[in-house]
């Protein structure tokens, strides 16, 4: 069995690592370990074509995005990094789901600035809350271009201090649809690539 196939094995099951145990973090970390050290796109951020797109997340160690989950009544559903390298811009985007008709959409956009070949630095910039039946939400890219044109949503739409809130990515794993990154928090994010 290759490693890529371990690793989607590995983390099936775990809810994007938030029923994960120790020994399925531990068990998972070491087989990203070794698939890094197998990357077929050394320099992903020369790889434009491959890094844009919108990635759904697999398995994250992101203490932020697990604890989505806390809110009473509300579940985590899915979470996106939606990646656009010309516009040097990220969003992410992450469902919530629970009462019927009030599912919401947490969004935050960034800038970032590429600082080595596989490291950039994140800004952010824009956080968005709102209702996915009042912001029309259907999928990530339908979202991102909207955010791209400049629309404002109801009820939070508000500018981020990115001088307070920053950060790093490294993108240590890139093919056609599979990303690894480590940011600065130490946390591991997976992702595949959405298909529409």
């Amino acid at each position: 069995m290759n490693l890529k196939t371990n690793l989607l094995e590995t983390i099936a099951g775990k809810n994007r690592g938030l029923i994960a145990t120790e020994v399925d973090r531990a068990n998972i970390l070491a087989i990203v370990d070794r698939l890094e050290d197998q990357n077929p796109t050394p320099k992903p951020l020369e790889a434009t074509t491959l890094l844009e797109g919108d990635w759904r997340l697999i398995y994250t160690t992101s203490k932020d995005i697990l604890g989505i989950n806390r809110f009473p009544l509300l579940q985590l559903g899915q979470v996106y990094q939606c990646v656009r390298p010309l516009q040097q811009k990220i969003y992410n985007i992450a469902e919530l789901e629970g009462i019927p008709f009030l599912e919401g959409l947490v969004l935050v956009e960034a800038s970032f600035t590429p600082v080595s070949d596989q490291r950039v630095n994140v800004f952010f910039n824009r956080y968005v809350i709102g209702s996915q039946r009042l912001m029309n939400y259907r999928f990530p890219k339908g979202l991102v271009e909207q955010m791209l044109a400049g629309k404002k949503f109801f009820p939070v739409d508000v500018g981020i201090n990115s001088k307070n809130n920053n950060g790093w990515l490294d993108i240590t794993y890139l093919d056609e649809d599979l990303r690894i990154g480590r940011g600065n928090e130490g946390s591991v994010f997976v992702l595949s690539r959405e298909k529409y």
